[in-house]
C-alpha cells in the first residue's frame, strides 16, 4: 500500500463524474477553511536508530536469510502502524515515533519457531504483521525499552490443499485475499470472506481479529469458517485437529481466533469453504424508514430465506449514497433510474427518511430464484419498493473502493472515520440513536458540523451489526484531539446502549480502555492467565488487547 494512505499508490477515488458529492457534503458540514497540512516527504521522516544487538541480527539473518531481514528506513515506516484515521493523520505529518527496529519475512513455520526462540532469548518484542490494515492500533509498537521485531508473514502465502468433495481447504496465514480466492477458484471453491480490506489483508490477520466480510450474513464471520489452526507460541506450536466437530474440552480455535497476535503467530489455517456460486443476484430495495428496514431484515434472518448479503442504510447514509451517483458526460437522467423519483415519492417514500437496502443471494440458479421468491414476500410485508439491480450493481463494483475516498477527504481537510458494534434486535434502534447523537454532540464543539451515517452491515437471527461513518471539518492543529473526543463518547454510548465493543474491527490499543466493561474483572483475569501460560515473558504484541 501507499505509505501515507490506502491501497495502490497510483489509485484514487475519482469524483469527476459524481457532480452531486461535493455540493452535498459541503451543505452538511460546511466548506473546509484552511485545508490540510502538506504531506510529509518519506525520505525526510526521522525515525530512531535500530536497537537490536548485532548478535541477534546475525541470528535473525541466519534464520530467514539476509535478504529477508530489513533495517531499511522505508520498510520500517511501512510496518510502523495500521490504516486507521489516527495512523493516517500522523503519517501525513511525518510522525512515526515507534517503528519496529527490524522487519523479517519468514517463508515457513519452522522459521517462525526459530524467530520466536531468538526473540525470547534476546528480549525482543514481536509484532505479527499481515497486510497492515488494522484500524485499532493492532500492529503499532507500544511504549517500552525492548527492541521490536516485526514478523511480516506475506512470504507464507500458499494454498496448501483443497478438497472440493469435503469442502475443506488449508492455507498459510500470510496469503492475501485475492490470492486465496484465486487459488480456491481454480478448484471451483470460494471462502466467501470479503472484508473491505480484502485486497490488502491476509488470512491470518482476518482470524487474529475475527473479521467479517460483506457476505458474512450468508457465509458467516471468519471464526465460523475455521476448522483447525496452527499457531506458533513462545511455549510451543499449538495444532488443533482437522475434524468437523469435537467435544474434547474447550475450543482452542475459538480461543486463538481474536487473540490479535498476543498469544502467538498463526501460521496455517484449515477452513470450511464453499462451491463457487453459479449465480450472484444482488438487488436494491427502498424502505420508508429505518425501523421498517430493520423489521424486514429480522424477519429474513428468523423466518428465511436468509440472504448472502444484506446492507441497510439509514436515512442520512441513503441521502449520501444518492448524492454519490455517478454521471458520465452526456449521460441523460433516465426516467426509470431509481425506479422513478416521482413514483417513489407518490408511494410515501420521503426524502430524508427513506432507507436503501442492498440484498444479495448467491448459489445455483435454482436456489437463487427460489430465495428471491421468498425474500420478495418478506420485503413486501414491510412495504419495500424494488429498485432493481442497477444500484446494487454499482455498490458491488465499488465495494472495495471507498477507502480510497478517505484519502481524498483528508486531502481536503475533512476528518472521516468509522466505528462498529453489534447488539440484539430490541436494542438496535435506541443504540443507533444514542451513538449518532453522541458523535454529533462531540464534534459540534470543535467548530465542525458533523455528518453521521450508519448502516446495518451483518445480521443474525438474534441481532445485527451497526456500522457508523462520521465526517467533519478537521480542527486545524487539534485533529487528534478532535478524533479522540468523538471516539471516546461514541464508544461510551455503545457500551451504555448494550452493544459489543467491536463486531469485527478488533481491540488493538484503541478499544483497550473498555475491555473491563466488555469482559468484566474475572474475564480479563482469565485472558491474562492464558497469555501468561503461552507467553510467559510477554514478548507477543505487548500492549495490545488486554490493558
Amino acid at each position: 500500500m501507499k505509505w501515507w494512505g490506502w491501497g495502490e499508490p497510483r489509485k484514487t477515488y475519482p469524483l469527476d463524474h459524481r457532480p452531486g458529492f461535493w455540493p452535498f457534503l459541503i451543505s452538511k458540514i460546511g466548506a473546509p477553511s484552511g485545508g490540510p497540512a502538506p504531506r510529509a516527504n518519506l525520505d525526510q521522516i526521522r525515525i530512531p536508530t535500530p536497537r537490536i544487538p548485532a548478535r541477534a541480527l546475525e541470528a535473525l539473518a541466519a534464520t530467514v536469510g539476509a535478504e529477508h531481514l530489513s533495517l531499511s528506513h522505508n520498510v520500517r515506516i511501512a510496518h510502523a502502524c495500521g490504516r486507521g484515521y489516527q495512523d493516517l493523520v500522523r503519517l501525513r505529518r511525518g510522525e512515526v515515533p515507534r517503528p519496529p527496529d527490524a522487519v523479517v519475512f519468514p517463508s515457513s513455520e519452522e522459521a517462525v519457531v526459530r524467530l520466536l526462540r531468538i526473540a525470547g532469548s534476546e528480549g525482543l518484542a514481536v509484532i505479527p504483521f499481515g497486510g497492515g490494515t488494522s484500524v485499532v492500533g493492532g500492529v503499532e509498537a507500544s511504549d517500552g525499552d525492548r527492541p521490536v521485531l516485526c514478523v511480516d508473514l506475506q512470504g507464507m502465502n500458499r494454498l496448501v490443499s483443497a478438497d472440493p468433495a469435503g469442502l475443506v481447504a488449508t492455507a498459510e496465514a500470510g496469503i492475501l485475499g485475492p490470492a486465496l480466492e484465486a487459488s480456491l477458484g481454480a478448484h471451483g471453491l470460494t471462502l466467501g470472506h470479503f472484508p473491505q480490506s480484502f485486497e490488502f489483508s491476509t488470512l491470518g490477520g482476518w482470524i487474529a481479529t475475527r473479521s467479517a466480510g460483506y457476505a458474512s450474513t450468508g457465509y458467516g464471520k471468519i471464526e465460523a469458517m475455521v476448522i483447525a489452526l496452527r499457531v506458533v507460541t513462545p511455549r510451543g506450536t499449538i495444532a488443533t485437529r482437522i475434524v468437523p466437530a469435537s467435544a474434547s474440552g474447550p475450543d482452542l480455535n475459538a480461543l486463538l481466533a481474536g487473540s490479535e497476535g498476543t498469544l502467538g503467530i498463526i501460521s496455517q489455517a484449515t477452513l470450511r469453504v464453499h462451491l463457487l456460486p453459479a449465480k450472484r443476484d444482488y438487488r436494491a430495495w427502498l424502505f420508508r424508514g429505518f425501523p421498517d428496514g430493520l423489521s424486514a431484515v429480522r424477519a429474513m434472518l428468523q423466518e428465511g430465506p436468509v440472504p448472502t448479503t444484506v446492507r441497510l442504510s439509514d436515512a442520512p447514509e441513503t441521502e449520501a449514497y444518492l448524492a454519490m451517483r455517478e454521471r458520465r458526460p452526456g449521460w441523460p437522467l433516465r426516467a426509470q433510474e431509481w425506479a422513478g423519483v416521482r413514483v417513489i415519492r407518490a408511494r410515501g417514500f420521503a426524502p430524508g427518511r427513506m432507507c436503501l437496502a442492498i440484498i444479495g443471494v448467491e448459489g445455483s440458479a435454482v436456489a437463487t430464484s427460489q430465495a428471491w421468491g421468498g425474500l420478495r414476500r418478506v420485503l413486501g410485508r414491510y412495504g419495500a419498493f424494488p429498485l432493481g439491480s442497477g444500484p446494487a450493481g454499482a455498490w458491488y463494483r465499488e465495494r472495495f473502493e471507498l477507502p480510497y475516498l478517505r484519502d481524498e477527504l483528508l486531502d481536503a481537510g475533512i476528518m472521516v472515520d468509522t466505528l462498529e458494534t453489534a447488539a440484539p434486535w430490541d436494542r438496535l434502534l435506541p443504540l443507533h440513536a444514542r451513538v449518532a447523537g453522541a458523535l454529533r454532540d462531540a464534534l459540534t464543539p470543535s467548530g465542525a458540523s458533523p455528518l453521521v451515517l450508519c448502516h446495518l452491515s451483518h445480521a443474525y437471527p438474534t441481532g445485527a451489526s451497526l456500522y457508523f461513518t462520521f465526517m467533519a471539518r478537521q480542527a486545524p492543529g487539534r485533529e487528534m484531539e478532535q478524533w479522540q473526543a468523538a471516539k471516546r463518547v461514541a464508544t461510551d454510548a455503545i457500551m451504555a446502549g448494550g452493544g459489543t465493543l467491536s463486531h469485527h474491527h478488533g481491540i488493538g490499543t484503541v478499544h483497550q480502555a473498555w475491555m473491563h466493561e466488555e469482559h468484566g474483572k474475572d474475564g480479563l483475569q482469565t485472558i491474562r492467565a492464558i497469555k501468561t501460560a503461552l507467553d510467559p515473558d510477554g514478548i507477543m504484541n505487548p500492549g495490545k488487547l488486554v490493558p
